[in-house]
């Protein structure tokens, strides 16, 4: 798969305050990429020094095989991009914003800008300054998507969006990746990201603290169990469960044990199995638990 964003050791920092230190990326060709992190966490940064917005203190970073620094104006030429914080001209409306960005960038027809527009519930007839947040962030959505870009980079680009909106949002970039597109997706709304993105990399205090599948960051975690047993389990019976390696949080309340385990199933269920069973749940923990995890200890070297 060849890749389409990749950086080395890509960093940069603003005298004392954080930036982004030594991160490694690579987004392969038709792959919707989960760029996570909470504020401040390095992913604006990340994604303006991609663009070439700003120049990095070192390391190097590519689009298209390009150099974000020499190539950055052929590279923007090729990608669709939202800020996290963008403006529109207040006076103008979407329609004219749209047929403005389509002399530049050589676009013939608006049909699939008019579709986003319908799908999104975008209003291109009035001028900027009578939309709401949420109705200019629609409008932002169709200028970065209606040339169909090879790249799509998109900074919390469900801000303001209501649910339903969202939803159709979520369908369009699915379609985007359904047509061998990429996606570069930035967010702290963890449950949109575990939901589409088949890559999640987490950012922390301006660092890369993981890179991996969707599905292996969430299989590789912790369960919360609960198992019901007919009778109540004695106090001896109970510790039993609580000494397995990987238990925490346990709790013993007559007949059920609850508690949190990051180790081996089999042995729970074995032991389990000495007893009758009337209920068990093993509960995958939502994204933003796991999320929580990279951020519990305290990160060495991280850039202040």
């Amino acid at each position: 798969m060849t890749a389409v964003v990749e950086t080395n050791q890509l960093t940069k920092t603003y005298g004392k305050n954080r930036g982004i230190m030594d991160v490694d990326l690579q987004v392969d060709r038709g792959e919707i990429f989960g760029f996570l992190g909470p504020n401040g966490a390095g992913k604006t940064t990340t994604i303006r020094t991609l663009l070439g917005f700003q120049r990095p203190d070192s390391g190097t970073a590519s689009v298209f095989g390009l150099d974000s620094r020499r190539d950055s104006v052929q590279i923007r030429s090729r990608v669709g991009n939202l800020p996290g914080e963008f403006t529109l001209e207040d006076r103008m409306t979407g329609e004219a914003m749209l047929r403005y960005f389509a002399r530049l960038r050589g676009v013939d027809s608006l049909d699939y800008a008019h579709q986003l527009a319908a799908r999104l519930g975008a209003d291109l007839k009035r001028p900027m300054r009578r939309l709401s947040r949420g109705n200019k962030q629609k409008v932002g959505l169709v200028q970065a998507m209606f040339h169909r870009p090879e790249l799509l980079i998109l900074d919390e680009p469900t801000g303001g969006l209501d649910p339903l909106v969202r939803e159709e949002f979520l369908a369009i970039i699915g379609e985007v990746r359904d047509e061998g597109r990429t996606v570069f997706f930035s967010s702290h709304v963890l449950g949109e990201v575990e939901r589409i993105c088949d890559r999640i990399a987490v950012i922390r205090e301006g660092r890369l603290a993981t890179v991996e599948p969707t599905s292996e960051i969430i299989n590789k975690s912790f369960r919360h169990v609960r198992i019901t047993f007919a009778r109540p389990l004695r106090n001896k019976e109970a510790r039993k469960f609580a000494a397995f390696p990987g238990v925490d949080h346990f709790k013993h309340d007559s007949e059920r044990i609850s508690f949190t385990l990051y180790g081996n199933y089999d042995d729970v269920v074995k032991l389990a199995a000495r007893h009758t069973v009337v209920d068990v749940d093993f509960e995958r923990p939502p994204l933003e638990e796991i999320f929580m995890t990279y951020y519990s200890q305290p990160q060495k070297g991280a850039p202040s």
